[in-house]
């Protein structure tokens, strides 16, 4: 039987997954969140469309990290390090959606 920290990432795959489809965007899991059964990196768990996706689940995360009211996204990097942008799974789908129809 899975730990529950591995069916709670499980739950959360899935759940990206069918959101995903809702918005009209091929989606899938890796079996056992594992990226090479999709041909892909170990690290992905999901694939939207062309876009390789590791999924995480916090019980909290970093308030910062959120893009504030007003903000669609976040923009933030480790010093020395690459930028990241942070934004709303919904918001990511309406942008890539714009790029894949």
């Amino acid at each position: 039987m899975p730990s529950s920290s591995s069916r709670k990432g499980s739950t959360a795959e899935r759940e990206v997954v069918k959101i995903a489809q809702a918005h009209g965007m091929p989606a899938q899991r890796a079996y056992g969140s594992d990226g090479r059964a999709l041909g892909e990196a170990s690290t992905v768990d999901i694939m939207v469309g062309e876009y390789r996706v590791q999924v995480k689940r916090r019980a909290k995360i970093a308030d910062y990290v959120f893009p504030p009211e007003g903000a669609d996204v976040t923009a933030i990097r480790e010093d020395r390090g690459e930028w990241h942008i942070v934004m709303t799974l919904e918001e990511f789908l309406k942008l890539i959606g714009a790029y894949t129809e």
